[in-house]
């Protein structure tokens, strides 16, 4: 077998991983220094911290004055469950799924919520449901971006502006990425880990005015758990949404999420983060259209995901291998990666199709990718060889 040439350039950071993503350029242990260790969170500094990293994303990311965000546990999973347990049952639901978070949620509304009156609409890996079949007089469940199928909402311009029901939108992979309209989203949630490279277990959930409306005038039929509880005597308990933390948070994520915040800002805030993000989206894009081994698994332009992009590989020699032999294929594919030390965490998620799964977020830099491009021509062209060798 020819051994093909190894490319000369390197990535500089090879951290392409989905979640946790990579940190922001430039990032050092250092950054930290200033944490609120050893002390109680509810402490006046403690809660100031807290604080600052609500208003500050609040701030950033253009959210109104009237809605509420807190820092939540569990990172943006706890979040979601958080909106679904407190929020529905109090009328029909509409939930969205095309990957395996929203086919997540899916299962927790219809087999442990036990919802009697709801409707789902789904779509295989790199399609989405009809938009245009959505009720609004029902809530409606959805992610914006489908991390694990690359497959994002091209808009709001879907969503209903008079709506009877609630939107609740699993935002974590978009927010700080992608432009949210926010008028149209009722309750929405993220985690530090993403977009902004920060630390695990710590969600965002940003509620709008008819979700607090929600919250302080239906109970739902099941108990809730202390961590889900958002109401005392059916008020909003509002010391969540201003840094007293319904549990324990990490003061060193959250030094962490206030130095990602501090580094937007260095970079143009919520303006600059897009742009970042569309840069490595069309660096992407470019060599995806030269390339005849590779392809998106979104089938439509306007709904492929800017910060989790996931590709299928094309190749003819792939093509003529069983399902067995393409789940063993992609996985040498990444780790010849792995083993040259040019792109860690880069397989696509085990629920999806074989394929490649790179984050292109706004931490990552544009040159980074450019550098492993020529590196995945390399493997590919290594596991052609194999595959005819083994043939």
């Amino acid at each position: 077998m020819n051994v093909p040439v190894k490319p000369d350039l390197r990535p500089a950071n090879p951290n392409f991983s989905s979640g946790p993503c990579a940190k922001r350029p430039g990032w050092t242990v250092d950054a930290l220094n200033d944490a609120f260790l050893g002390r109680s969170h509810r402490a006046k500094g403690g809660t100031a911290k807290l604080k600052a990293v609500i208003d500050q994303s609040k701030a950033m990311l253009g959210i109104p004055d009237d809605y509420v965000i807190g820092v939540v546990p569990a990172s943006d999973t706890g979040a979601v469950e958080m909106a679904l347990w407190s929020l529905l049952g109090a009328r029909g639901v509409d939930m969205l799924a095309w990957e395996s978070f929203g086919k997540g949620w899916v299962t927790d509304v219809v087999k442990q919520l036990k919802l009697d009156n709801v409707r789902v609409l789904e779509a295989d890996y790199g399609n989405l449901p009809d938009l245009s079949a959505v009720d609004f007089s029902r809530d409606v469940v959805f992610t914006w971006n489908g991390t694990t199928s690359g497959v994002r909402v091209p808009d709001g311009n879907w969503i209903a502006a008079d709506r009877e029901g609630l939107t609740i939108c699993d935002a974590t992979s978009a927010a700080f990425a992608m432009d949210l309209p926010w008028e149209k989203l009722d309750a929405v949630t993220y985690s530090w880990q993403k977009v902004m490279g920060g630390e695990a277990q710590h969600g965002m959930l940003v509620l709008s005015p008819r979700a607090v409306e929600r919250l302080e005038t239906y109970t739902p039929d099941w108990p809730l758990p202390k961590l889900f509880r958002m109401t005392k005597g059916g008020k909003l308990i509002g010391g969540i949404f201003e840094g007293a933390t319904i549990n324990t948070p990490s003061m060193l994520a959250v030094e962490d999420a206030l130095d990602g915040l501090a580094w937007a800002e260095t970079v143009g805030g919520l303006a600059g983060l897009i742009a970042r993000t569309e840069a490595n989206a069309a660096a992407i894009s470019y060599w995806v259209e030269g390339s005849d081994a590779i392809d998106y698994l979104a089938l439509r332009p306007e709904t492929r995901s800017p910060t989790s992009v996931c590709l299928k590989i094309t190749a003819p020699w792939f093509a003529g291998l069983d399902a067995d032999g393409q789940a063993k294929a992609a996985k040498r594919l990444v780790q010849l990666l792995d083993e040259e030390g040019v792109a860690y965490d880069i397989g696509a998620y085990r629920d999806a199709p074989a394929g490649l799964r790179i984050w292109s977020g706004a931490t990552v830099e544009t040159a980074d990718l450019e550098a492993l491009f020529p590196w995945i021509d390399w493997a590919l062209a290594v596991l052609a060889g194999e595959v005819a060798e083994a043939a």
